[in-house]
């Protein structure tokens, strides 16, 4: 059986909601672990009406992050990775952002990279960089 597929392959790089410093002020108030996961199960519900394959992929803000990240990789061909505003937007974040970006360079040269800014607009940010592919 061939690799090629018609349907989009996307994956959502999450930090685990219960993980999270909600103490930051780089976060918006009120945010909690139960709102984090809501957002990512409506996420995860509209990439799937587009009628695009959608992974989950939730790392700790740790040394293991990458490595989750390259083992989920290396399970499927993504057309598009994208790695949530949680991830990106803390200042504290920014060396496990980098680490992350990295690891899809590297294990998923082809995919697209695309960043949200709430769990609910993963969709939008894959739709941009979905439309060409």
């Amino acid at each position: 059986m061939s690799e090629m597929h018609d349907f989009k392959r996307v994956l959502f790089v999450g930090q685990e909601p219960e993980t999270v410093d909600f103490s930051d002020p780089a976060l918006p108030p009120g945010f909690d672990a139960a709102k984090i996961h809501a957002g990512i199960s409506i996420g995860m519900q509209q990439m799937e009406a587009h009628g695009w394959r959608a992974d989950l992929c939730l790392v700790r803000p740790d040394e293991t992050a990458p490595i989750t990240l390259e083992r989920q990789l290396t399970t499927s061909t993504y057309d598009c990775v994208v790695i949530g505003g949680g991830i990106r937007i803390p200042p504290k974040s920014l060396l496990l952002f980098e680490a992350l970006v990295n690891t899809v360079h590297k294990c998923a040269p082809n995919a697209s990279i695309a960043f949200n800014t709430r769990p609910e607009d993963t969709p939008d940010a894959a739709a941009r960089w979905l439309k060409g592919k």
